[in-house]
């Protein structure tokens, strides 16, 4: 069995990552170096399958993963218009669980085959209903719009970080019922982080039907990244010269070592020789594109990488305790007015976010590729100048 482990990771974060190897048809696995603790897989954490694939493991974001898009301005096209531009994007741009705007979002993607899987399973039109309520929607958590300057050269760049959303949530619950012997649609109990992952040979009925699912869900999360993209591209008077757009949470079929597997990525981006993907740090921090590299390094980690920086404080330690009646948190660790030096420090125009989303929750982007130089090549480094998120208080059940 080929494993490989980035970094460094707490007990938690290991032994989880060694069920997961010890759990199904395993072939392989990686932990990457921003890897931490989740649900039934650790996020960072690559597990690569004969024949099986993990909607556990996909996780509840199914798709979920960045675009982000070089433009045809420069810094000075934009720095003193910057308020007004953030202003625009969290007007125009829908965060949080619901849609704030009114436009709803037609696309093709609503007459595509794979939606005959929900037939099958009796909830089409539910499932179609909240995936077009909430197509192009960004969400909460850890999801963003962000506007950067490539200090290098001076050009701006866009990019978006969301996933599947609510569609997927549902998606994911309702395969992991199945799974546990539930109907589709039927009440989740409790689950915990630590669990084995759930796991479907891909030959059978419900496996196949999961994998087009996942992959319908997939398109769906591309789709949203797209709209929005073209959003905030329209609200700069913008065009896109160039354009990187990746899964983070997804299975993929590949070959590796001169073998058909399933690759399930939880929080690991793909990069294959040549691919680029863009990998976000923190609001108070660089982001790059980077491009895999051909190396045995490469292959031995089933051409696999970081997708962030990697918590390093949970939310409620850094927030507090949320009380969703009063809209309030309580004794967390990182208070307003930190995190508002912090990014005023690094001349940051935010809209909206949390404590939980702060430069000081997460760990430095740049000591996290260096655990990975061997695998890929840097090819621009970004940095905020914009950042739209959810507010501080926004309640979300398909956040993460």
């Amino acid at each position: 069995m080929q494993t490989v482990i980035y970094g460094n990771h707490d007990e938690k974060t290991i032994g989880q990552f060694n069920t997961c190897l010890s759990t199904g048809n395993v072939v392989g696995g990686v932990l990457c170096a921003d890897g931490h603790f989740g649900y039934s897989q650790p996020v960072g954490g690559v597990i690569v399958y004969d024949g099986q694939i993990s909607p556990s493991g996909v996780g509840y974001d199914i798709g979920c993963g960045n675009k982000a898009v070089r433009t045809n301005l420069q810094i000075e096209d934009v720095q003193d218009k910057l308020p007004s531009i953030m202003d625009e994007v969290a007007r125009r741009i829908s965060f949080g669980v619901g849609r704030t705007n009114s436009e709803r979002v037609d696309h093709e993607l609503f007459d595509d085959a794979d939606w005959a899987v929900f037939a099958e399973l009796g909830v089409l039109e539910k499932m179609k209903s909240l995936a077009q309520n909430q197509l192009g929607t960004v969400g909460s958590g850890n999801h963003f719009v962000d506007i950067f300057v490539e200090p290098a050269t001076g050009a701006i760049w866009i990019a978006n970080h969301f996933g599947s959303r609510g569609f997927g949530h549902k998606t994911a619950s309702g395969f992991l019922n199945i799974g546990a012997g539930r109907e589709f649609l039927g009440k989740t109990p409790g689950e915990k982080m630590e669990q084995p992952p759930t796991l479907f040979d891909l030959d059978t009925e419900i496996g196949d039907m999961y994998y087009r699912a996942m992959k319908l869900a997939g398109r769906y999360a591309y789709a949203g990244r797209d709209y929005v993209i073209d959003q905030v591209l329209s609200i700069l008077g913008a065009k896109a010269t160039f354009s990187v757009h990746n899964h983070h949470n997804y299975a993929w079929k590949e070959n590796h070592f001169g073998k058909d597997v399933i690759v399930v990525r939880k929080g690991a981006t793909p990069l294959a020789p040549g691919q680029t993907g863009f990998i976000g740090g923190s609001m108070g921090d660089i982001s790059v594109i980077v491009q895999g590299r051909n190396t045995e390094e490469s292959e031995n980690a089933f051409y696999s990488t970081v997708h962030g920086a990697g918590r390093v404080m949970s939310r409620t330690q850094a927030a507090g305790k949320m009380n969703y009646h009063t809209r309030t948190r309580s004794g967390g660790a990182i208070s307003q007015e930190m995190m508002g030096d912090a990014i005023k420090k690094y001349g940051v125009e935010l809209r909206g976010a949390g404590t939980d989303e702060s430069p000081f929750v997460y760990r430095k982007l740049q000591e996290v590729l260096d655990a990975h130089v061997g695998t890929l090549d840097i090819l621009n480094v970004l940095r905020p100048i914009g950042v739209c998120m959810a507010g501080a208080n926004e309640f979300d059940p398909y956040k993460d």
